[in-house]
């Protein structure tokens, strides 16, 4: 099974093993590849920006890489199935965009965000 990491899910992994949720732990360890989106490291660029979060964007890329992470860039076939997703179930655009490119890839989107669990049964919600 191939994983694509949230967001929260992914700025957790960079901070240690012990940082991530203990229900993701196995998830992750049993993946055969463990995917971050380029759409991640954009919103979190943008709330290092506003100073909402305390990240070194400009490092995170080769992190990710060294940690074994595999890039997932978006794509236009990511961004036309954002448009198919259904309307009013959730308004974060950085979420959408990952629930599409789960359904585009297809990946297994892990999160922690039970919000996004009805878009597709490729979403896999763990507890925080």
């Amino acid at each position: 099974m191939n994983l694509l990491l949230d967001t929260h899910l992914m700025l957790w992994a960079m901070q240690g093993r012990a940082a991530l949720p203990k229900a993701a732990v196995p998830w992750i360890d049993r993946a055969d590849a463990v995917f971050v989106s380029a759409a991640s490291l954009w919103e979190a660029a943008i709330k290092a920006a506003l100073g909402k979060l305390t990240v070194d964007v400009a490092a995170l890329e080769q992190q990710l890489a060294d940690a074994g992470f595999a890039q997932l860039p978006v794509r236009w076939t990511h961004a036309a199935q954002v448009a198919l997703l259904p309307q009013g179930r959730h308004r974060n655009p950085f979420d959408r965009l990952l629930v599409a490119q789960a359904i585009s890839e297809p990946l297994h989107l892990l999160t922690c965000d039970a919000a996004l669990g009805p878009y597709t049964d490729l979403v896999i919600v763990v507890p925080a």
